[in-house]
């Protein structure tokens, strides 16, 4: 029945969508747009609850039926489709409000404040439990629920005083619960999500920063003879202009809030190549730091000349999280595949170091690269400058100073799914925010306002608030829940007609569901109670979900984020004329989907060369997941196909007519 009701409630909604596409300002072969991402969504939930219905009459009378499981399977997705209902009815509002061939509401500030209030008081939980990764491929939702149930399980720990080990074997020991209590990882990783600050987030995201993981990398990765940790000390260098080489300007080495200091990056070839051997490159690194640089050693009878190509890569991580170690694997391969020396830029992160000083260090790396190419192994004669997500925005922005200081721009820019508005202005993509698992709307601005400079703290875990807040539970206590949760599920799969056992609900059920209702009447409810929603955008009868856990999402009017080195997609055209190509691969499934829309057909309406491809069923990040599966092989493969028609000279037509998928690589 509630599929019915909010099938029948959709269908002219769709149906009106289906129409403004045909007659959109985008050809009928540009790539999609958060609007068509928001239809395929829902479409992929109906198809989930199709097949789990088709399941239910065939199986219901076997012996080996599970009534219980199946029915709260249902209930998910009941609860997934009523969202769904809801962000529609958000979206179609934006499209009545925006102007034509507008996905983004940079005027109407109205607007985006009721879509921050909308995210800040709906009920997330849903998509974080027995849905998690519904609208990802197949192959990506065993990864994602991996990893939301690591971020549950590092959060009860995050805070504690113990050492690495005792973290992580405490980490494993209370993820079995989330795992066998959907419900409860839900509900949880909707607390994570909205209220913890930022210094959770960077220490998470850090992890892969670990010895343990960095060491699997390289062994898993492909070899490479030069990996060498470079220190650039803070000295003044001079670069010739492009409009006199007999001219030269200084460029200055970063002082933005703490004063001039060095720039680290890392050298990654996989060849030997000359120039790699010289005192004066040996110099700039710390050779005991760097004992994987040694390999290099063997390599010297077999050196190559210099390569005519250079890659500069800045790395993702939402301004506050990460180095190149993080992003290593795939750069082993691109070094590879391209037969390219690559330099990869370890910027200072926020919020310590917030705008400009991460874009003063990637621009002082990228001048003082043009100026010692001979010791990286390359002539410099084709240079490109590569990253994702933040460091997309970086690539811009650094093309943008080189042009606007009048040096060498380089020859191409491969951004992938870049950070183009930094504000969490409205637009169908940003809606996607509320069922993302890699990039909610409380993690993305604060991000965001942290490297604006806008101090913004949120919520500490409370000890006695439920399973997130019991930092001190003791191990005995966790595992009578572990072995509870256990002995629950395997008599609730050996006895189909057992009901749900209400003499001792999961924890965190009574965070999020009053005293005298059920968690099934929590989640099938659709009366708007409990919220702080404004509700008038809906059609009368229908209000979402809301959540007792309200989220606290900080909508910044900062100066600073209008900065055009700052948001890249609001830089005037004279600003942006002098770009040289640009190719941006973007994921359909992500939270900046629109961002690169938007900036490619700004830059197509200039005329500059601009291509956008985008990779079907994939998140956000997805250059990190490309050891996982082969949507994300593919997707890394069509960065490599983008960045050598950058050193072979192919400058891209103005107009964004391509679209491909993950799964075709054509150009």
């Amino acid at each position: 029945l509630k599929v019915q009701e909010h099938g029948r409630a959709l269908l002219p909604v769709v149906t009106g969508f289906a129409a403004v596409f045909h007659h959109y300002d985008f050809e009928p072969e540009t790539p999609a747009n958060g609007y068509r991402t928001l239809v395929k969504v829902l479409q992929s939930c109906l198809l989930h609850i199709i097949d789990k219905t088709r399941y239910v009459a065939t199986s219901c009378h076997g012996a080996f039926f599970r009534a219980e499981h199946n029915a709260c399977e249902l209930e998910a997705y009941c609860g997934a489709l009523c969202q769904l209902r809801a962000l529609m009815y958000l979206a179609q509002r934006l499209l009545h409000d925006n102007g034509h061939g507008q996905l983004i509401s940079l005027q109407d500030g109205e607007l985006s404040r009721r879509f921050v209030r909308e995210y800040a008081s709906m009920h997330k939980a849903c998509f974080y439990g027995r849905c998690l990764g519904f609208q990802f491929s197949a192959t990506l939702r065993p990864f994602l629920q991996s990893v939301v149930i690591s971020m549950v399980s590092y959060g009860e720990t995050y805070g504690k005083q113990q050492s690495s080990l005792g973290i992580a074997a405490l980490s494993l020991l209370t993820s079995g619960k989330y795992v066998l209590d959907p419900e409860q990882r839900g509900a949880e990783f909707e607390r994570i999500t909205q209220n913890l600050d930022l210094q959770f987030w960077k220490s998470f995201w850090n992890l892969t920063e670990s010895g343990l993981v960095t060491g699997f990398t390289r062994i898993t990765s492909n070899p490479v003879n030069v990996n060498l940790a470079l220190t650039l000390p803070p000295v003044q260098l001079r670069l010739p202009l492009t409009s006199d080489p007999r001219l030269s300007t200084p460029v200055s080495p970063p002082v933005a809030h703490t004063g001039p200091g060095p720039v680290y990056a890392r050298l990654i070839s996989h060849e030997f190549r000359e120039g790699h051997d010289t005192e004066e490159l040996l110099a700039y690194s710390d050779m005991e730091a760097n004992p994987l640089a040694l390999n290099m050693v063997s390599s010297w009878s077999q050196k190559k000349a210099r390569s005519p190509w250079l890659m500069i890569h800045f790395h993702g991580g939402g301004f506050v999280a990460q180095t190149s170690k993080s992003h290593e694997y795939y750069l082993r391969s691109w070094s590879k595949a391209l037969k390219v020396p690559i330099l990869s830029v370890d910027y200072s992160l926020s919020p310590e170091a917030p705008f400009p000083r991460a874009l003063e260090e990637c621009f002082y790396a990228y001048c003082w690269a043009l100026k010692n190419a001979h010791l990286l192994g390359s002539t410099a004669e084709r240079v490109c400058l590569a990253g994702d997500s933040a460091g997309g925005n970086l690539c811009i922005t650094v093309s943008m100073k080189a042009v606007s200081m009048g040096i060498r721009v380089p020859d191409g820019i491969m951004a992938a799914y870049p950070a183009t508005l930094l504000t969490i202005d409205a637009s169908p993509s940003r809606l996607l925010t509320l069922i993302d698992p890699l990039l909610p709307l409380g993690v993305l601005a604060k991000c965001l306002n942290a490297y604006a400079g806008v101090t913004c703290k949120g919520l500490q875990p409370v000890v006695g608030s439920g399973t997130l807040g019991a930092l001190g539970r003791d191990t005995a206590t966790l595992l009578s829940d572990l072995g509870w949760g256990a002995s629950n599920w395997l008599q609730s799969f050996l006895d189909p007609a057992r009901s749900r056992s209400p003499s001792r609900p999961p924890p965190t059920l009574a965070l999020s569901t009053p005293p005298g209702r059920s968690a099934s009447e929590r989640i099938l409810r659709s009366d708007g109670g409990g919220g702080g929603g404004e509700g008038g955008d809906y059609p009368d009868g229908f209000q979402p979900m809301r959540s007792e856990c309200l989220a606290f999402v900080l909508q910044s009017s900062c100066p600073v984020i209008k900065n055009p080195f700052v948001s890249p997609l609001l830089a005037p055209n004279e600003l942006l004329k002098g770009l040289p190509p640009v190719h941006i691969v973007a994921s359909a499934l992500d939270a900046l989907l629109d961002d690169s829309v938007m900036f490619a057909r700004k830059l197509r309406d200039m005329g500059q060369p601009v291509t956008l491809t985008i990779a079907e069923d994939l998140p956000h990040g997805f250059l990190s997941l490309s050891q996982l599966t082969k949507e994300t092989e593919v997707a890394s493969d069509l960065c490599v196909a983008r960045i050598r028609e950058v050193f072979l000279k192919r400058d891209p037509p103005s107009n964004l007519r391509q679209r491909p998928t993950a799964a075709s690589p054509a150009v």
